[in-house]
């Protein structure tokens, strides 16, 4: 390997060679413990978070550069103290495991120092990884449990001590160490690895260029494309953010260029990215933090998610139909766009991996033990195909020199658009350089070995918003714990809310959206089910999967909902668009993403399952809702809508509330008329005057 190979999203080797070996080391660790022996509680957390906080300070240094532009002496001496603190916050643990728990509750100096420690050194590679939000958010939890005596009313509290507050945060498993990251530990990161393993063999240009080859002809049909392709791999990937910045890349450009606005096209791309954090199988961890909370079965979990998802993609994908059809913008020529008999054919084992996954899921086989088997169906079925095609001197390069693919798009990305930017910052996309570890030259055995370092690399990058949101969380949620915060929520709900669920569900939102402000998707989430859960289920009568489903939902809104929009900015960095106008779209595309969760309130079935025919009822009616409510925002469905036709289409929206599936169902009557009625060609629509 040249040294200009090493260099790893801008690291010098040393770090670079550094964060490879910690990242190796880690994801061996992780497959060994997901399909050949699993470990301990404590020994999987430990030493899942010591490595993740060792690469959060290598990727991410101290300021302070020495004259070559290096990092500087001092700043060596401030990382190597925190990567000391990570290892032995997590050494102490497992060396002393059996006689910290014997002496629970009279612990020792020793104990509360390297407590302190691992508190210290969390905070600090959170604040590095994710930023200043979560990491204050934590800190002021820690706060809260001294001052609770000295609050005011429902966050008065006795307060408690400095080693209770310790015992509670990493000497026990109600706080770093608890269920959050339990479950970044033990399925999250395995599955996170599958998504790279896809990635450097190839997937997310196959799922692209099957994307185009499906819907690129259609009318406005780059925008169908990126609907699909970034949902399947934001499905896959865990952040709705590094979705963006990445598909984004090659629709964005694409989008644009068959007449989309920018500040559309970063708003579609946002929007789709955001559906991906919401489709199973993974739902950005979602899906494991669900089945861990409820002890419902993820496969149960994963049925649960599947319509509600499907009926959000719908909706985005009826919004820019809607669009294309309104302002007459048309598909890609088919003579540019990729083959959909020679995309599949060169991509087809990428499904078959996805195949294994959901029939090992369907096996009823471990959560860690399906992810491990994906694994390494990926790794078996690339590397046949990669003899196979070397056998018959066939390359797995995609359409020819005519056609639009993945790979040609590169040149049209604005600039400012071509660094990949996850939750957190730098590059969630591979983060060897073109070319590192792939010598052409060398057998197909080297090949593949060196695209193994690749994904594991990229699997270190991207578990580390993920991981440290989840270890940030446990803080938080071990706070809460201690403290009852969550049941004192539960009441300023109750009485903000009068005891009426939709202001209850209004109030929910409005705290997902302040929370997004400083939380990740995933420590949101945690937080939200923590503080509001018991209260939907107990005081509002919700279903347990159906409440944590909405929180998990609402928990999303940061990424498209002004003036936080997230994933949204990132998009117009691609997109070279105004932030807040790409907002504002992704916000109008997205409205799924507020209206699906009422949907799983009113009609439980679609989340819980039921008789066939009411199933199938109540998805129609909700879907005839949403898209009625599509229509009525565009002014748009099969021709013009103009004022009445809204208000009718609105109509038809409100009755798809009804909890009753035969009331429900007049949307679906109500839609088909209305879209007769601008089927009629004449100057003037036929449900009054169009914008």
């Amino acid at each position: 390997m040249t040294e200009k190979s090493r260099r790893l999203s801008g690291l010098p080797p040393v770090p670079a060679a550094l964060f490879v070996g910690a990242a190796v080391v880690l994801s061996l660790f992780q497959l060994y413990t997901a399909g050949v022996r699993p470990a301990e509680l404590f020994h999987q957390r430990a030493v899942h978070l010591a490595f993740v906080q060792v690469l959060a300070f290598l990727l991410f240094p101290a300021p302070g550069r020495g004259r070559s532009g290096a990092r500087g002496a001092w700043a060596w001496a401030l990382d190597g103290a925190l990567i000391g603190g990570s290892i032995l916050a997590a050494a102490y643990l497992l060396t002393n495991l059996d006689g910290i728990m014997g002496r629970a509750g009279a612990w020792s100096g020793t104990d509360l120092t390297v407590g302190v420690v691992a508190v210290l050194t969390l905070l600090e590679a959170s604040r590095r990884v994710l930023g200043w939000g979560i990491t204050v958010i934590g800190a002021a939890a820690v706060v809260y449990a001294y001052i609770g005596p000295w609050l005011p009313g429902l966050l008065r509290h006795g307060g408690y001590s400095t080693g209770r507050i310790l015992g509670q945060l990493y000497l026990g498993q109600e706080g770093i160490y608890g269920i959050p990251l339990g479950v970044a530990a033990t399925f999250v990161f395995v599955f996170i690895l599958f998504g790279a393993l896809l990635e450097v063999t190839g997937a997310g240009r196959f799922f692209i260029d099957l994307a185009y080859a499906l819907t690129g002809r259609q009318r406005g049909g780059p925008a169908k494309a990126a609907v699909l392709a970034s949902a399947s791999l934001g499905s896959i990937s865990g952040s709705a953010i590094a979705n963006t910045v990445t598909s984004g890349a090659f629709t964005i450009p694409l989008m644009k260029r068959v007449g989309y606005r920018p500040e559309e096209a970063g708003g579609v791309e946002a929007a789709a990215s955001t559906g991906g954090q919401v489709l199973p199988p993974i739902m950005g961890a979602g899906a494991f933090l669900i089945a861990e909370y409820t002890g419902t079965p993820y496969v149960e979990v994963v049925m649960a998610a599947l319509i509600p998802a499907l009926l959000y993609l719908a909706t985005v994908f009826l919004f820019v139909h809607l669009v294309a059809s309104r302002r007459g913008l048309e598909g890609v020529p088919a003579d540019q766009l990729p083959r959909l008999g020679s995309t599949f054919r060169r991509g087809w084992h990428y499904l078959a991996a996805v195949v294994v996954l959901v029939g090992a899921l369907v096996l009823e086989l471990s959560v860690a033990r399906v992810g491990f088997l994906a694994c390494a169906a990926v790794v078996v079925l690339a590397a046949l195909r990669g003899i196979w095609d070397r056998a018959l001197r066939k390359g797995a390069e995609g359409a020819g020199s005519g056609q639009i693919g993945s790979s040609d798009l590169g040149a049209a990305v604005p600039e400012g658009g071509e660094q990949a930017t996850s939750e957190t910052g730098p590059s969630s996309g591979t983060l060897l350089e073109p070319g590192v570890l792939r010598p052409g030259a060398l057998p197909v055995l080297a090949a593949g070995a060196g695209r193994l370092v690749d994904a594991f690399v990229l699997a270190g990058r991207n578990t580390l918003p993920v991981s440290l949101a989840c270890a940030m969380a446990g803080v938080i949620v071990g706070v809460v714990g201690l403290t009852g915060l969550g049941l004192k929520f539960s009441s300023i709900m109750l009485a903000f809310s009068q005891g009426n669920l939709l202001l209850a569900l209004l109030l929910l939102l409005v705290a997902s959206l302040v929370l997004g402000m400083g939380l990740p998707v995933t420590a949101s989430y945690v937080v939200l089910i923590v503080l509001a859960g018991p209260a939907l289920v107990t005081d509002f009568g919700l279903p347990v999967l159906v409440a944590h489903l909405v929180v998990f939902w609402y928990s999303q809104d940061s990424n498209v909902t002004p003036p936080v929009c997230l994933a949204a900015y990132a998009a117009a960095g691609v997109a070279g668009s105004d932030p807040m106008r790409t907002g504002l779209h992704a916000w109008k595309y997205a409205k799924g993403l507020y209206l699906v969760p009422l949907f799983m309130v009113v009609h439980p079935e679609i989340v819980l399952g039921g008789a066939v025919l009411v199933v199938a009822a109540k998805t129609v009616a909700a879907m005839a809702g949403l898209a009625a409510f599509a229509a009525a925002l565009e002014g748009h469905l099969v021709g013009p809508v103009g004022k009445v036709g809204r208000l009718v289409l609105l109509g038809a929206l409100a009755v798809a509330f009804h909890p009753s599936a035969a009331v429900a169902g007049v949307a679906v009557p109500i839609l088909a008329f209305v879209a007769w009625g601008g089927r009629k060609e004449s100057a003037e629509p036929m449900w009054g005057r169009a914008r």
